[in-house]
């Protein structure tokens, strides 16, 4: 997973996109992320991305728990993330749709980036049914929204 990319800069799998107006995470890294070869395990990467929508969703005052169902996640891997690194998860909504969102994010260690991810979140009902979005959930996700 080790690349040269260069610190912030895209990659062919980390789009170019407007990552300046994007929700940031801070991740705190533990020793239980390390896996035998000394960095952080490829699994803990979508955990990661778990906090990130969370986090994201609390800002937008958006119940995921319970009410919510990752239906999709794409994860390109692109560099290793090594003990003690500042790790940024930066997420932008990509496209709001009636019953679900996707999301995008990348990965940074150190301003660096290490993983370029989609995901789709689908709202759903007390019998896991799909359920429309709020209705104000285009409005409140404006600031993050990628942009041509």
């Amino acid at each position: 997973m080790m690349g040269n990319t260069e610190q912030g800069a895209a990659s062919p799998r980390v789009p170019a996109l407007n990552w300046q107006d994007a929700h940031r995470t801070q991740i705190q890294l533990r020793y239980g992320d390390l896996d035998a070869m000394g960095h952080v395990n490829n699994a803990r990467y979508a955990e990661f991305l778990e906090v990130a929508r969370l986090a994201l969703a609390a800002e937008l005052g958006i119940e995921l728990a319970g009410r919510s169902v990752l239906a999709r996640l794409e994860l390109d891997y692109v560099r290793d993330i090594r003990p003690g690194q500042q790790v940024l998860i930066e997420t932008l909504v990509e496209r709001t749709g009636r019953t679900s969102w996707t999301s995008v994010s990348r990965i940074l260690a150190d301003g660096v980036p290490c993983a370029f991810s989609r995901s789709v979140v689908v709202r759903v009902d007390d019998q896991g049914r799909p359920e429309p979005l709020p209705e104000d959930l285009k409005a409140q996700v404006a600031p993050w929204l990628v942009r041509a």
